[in-house]
């Protein structure tokens, strides 16, 4: 064969493998863009993409495996069976106040909830269980649409009882409570209020993660993903907020966004604005900030009880990852947390000095006796057949040495 019939032969089988990858780009336009660019499930107001925790899952899958696990995670979902832990079965579906009886029934796959109020003819209509507020520990709140405005159903799940309650703060007959951002911001990852103040309670449907997953405290990841499905071969994080990069305070604020009481004084934009890494105190002031006399409640502070602890003023370096790994689900862990104890206070250097019969009663459990589960004050439910508010326990983050008999600091 000539030089000249291979070389032409050669060109036609470059120009025949050309022309068929251009017919198979144009017949499947996605296929090579879509990997590159994941879907985006929302948009934040500086421009920051969300893609999603499942997204993260391909490259981080035990971090995701575990995360999914907490209560970080779960709480807030869709409304279905597997999450709402309230009982739909006759008998134990019945919420009695003194002026509505609420029934919550089954139909078709979907929840709802039904109100008579009483020594009344009109009806009124089922609202549906939408969205799951709460992971469940201590129990649940509901959520419903009406139309693309948020409402919070009347009728709660707590935990404790098992029971149906009246939801916390609500009065005796029924009521339409508006989800706010305020109320929203610590339950889900992003929304989206039409109003951009954040003082309405109609949202972009379509702009909404639920639970507080990786995107919460890493910030918007679409750049990173997009830069690592391009590069597999780099193992350095490239457009990512990592933790270990931040100020000591900039690390607390990424918590005390939502554990941090109420900061009902916005500063920039909106609840959602701030992102982890910015400097809390310049988006919004806690409501603490101009009482500084108020207690500090065990719900929803665990920051502030945190700060005002010997253990936190006492070392430049301890913050909240300190004791907690928000990848997993650690509730209940008492060994876990004991021995982070232990990791400063070692048996060497440090004397228990409760009596002998305390010491035998605590089985060696510091965060029974230094950080007691404590009632709180701004939480609590009116349980059907009791004339007085029954209130949450919850485990107060203030570390010190506490009268046993009143869980008051000494």
């Amino acid at each position: 064969m000539t030089k000249k019939k291979v070389f032409v032969n050669s060109v036609l089988v470059l120009s025949s493998l050309l022309l068929a990858t251009i017919v198979y780009q144009c017949k499947n336009p996605n296929v090579a863009s879509d990997y590159s660019s994941p879907d985006v499930l929302a948009t934040h107001f500086n421009g920051e993409e969300f893609v999603g925790s499942e997204t993260c899952m391909e490259c981080h899958a035990d971090i995701y495996a575990s995360h999914i696990a907490t209560a970080h995670f779960k709480t807030s979902a869709l409304a279905d069976s597997t999450n709402i832990k309230g009982s739909f079965e006759e008998g134990s579906n019945i919420l009695d106040i003194e002026s509505t009886m609420f029934t919550m029934f089954e139909e078709e796959g979907s929840y709802y909830q039904h109100a008579e109020i009483k020594n009344r003819t009109k009806k009124t209509p089922p609202e549906k269980f939408d969205i799951v507020i709460g992971s469940g520990v201590r129990g649940q709140s509901f959520v419903t649409w009406k139309e693309d405005q948020l409402f919070q159903l009347q009728a709660s799940y707590y935990t404790p009882s098992d029971t149906w309650v009246n939801s916390p703060g609500y009065p005796s007959y029924s009521i339409d409570r508006p989800i706010r951002d305020a109320c929203i911001k610590c339950h889900v990852t992003f929304a989206k209020n039409k109003d951009f103040a954040g003082q309405g309670n109609t949202y972009d449907k379509k702009q909404i993660i639920y639970g507080i997953d990786c995107e919460r405290c890493h910030r918007p990841a679409k750049k990173h993903v997009v830069h690592h499905r391009n590069n597999p071969e780099e193992v350095v994080a490239k457009y990512m907020m990592m933790n270990d990069t931040l100020s000591r305070q900039q690390r607390l604020d990424a918590c005390a966004q939502c554990h941090s009481g109420s900061r009902g004084r916005i500063l920039q934009g909106n609840s959602f604005t701030f992102l982890a890494g910015n400097n809390l105190d310049e988006y919004a002031q806690n409501f603490y900030s101009g009482s500084k006399e108020k207690p500090l409640d065990v719900h929803g502070n665990q920051y502030g009880l945190l700060a005002k602890s010997e253990c936190f003023k006492q070392t430049a370096t301890m913050d909240c990852a300190t004791c907690h790994n928000p990848h997993k689900n650690q509730r209940g862990d008492r060994s876990f947390f004991n021995q982070k104890c232990m990791s400063c206070h070692s048996t060497a250097a440090v004397e228990c000095k409760a009596d002998a019969s305390d010491l035998s009663e605590m089985a060696n459990d510091c965060i029974a006796c230094h950080m007691p589960t404590t009632p709180s004050q701004a939480m609590t439910v009116q349980l059907e057949g009791d004339s007085l508010e029954t209130s949450f326990n919850i485990r107060t983050h203030l570390i010190g040495i506490y009268d046993k008999d009143q869980n008051t600091l000494k």
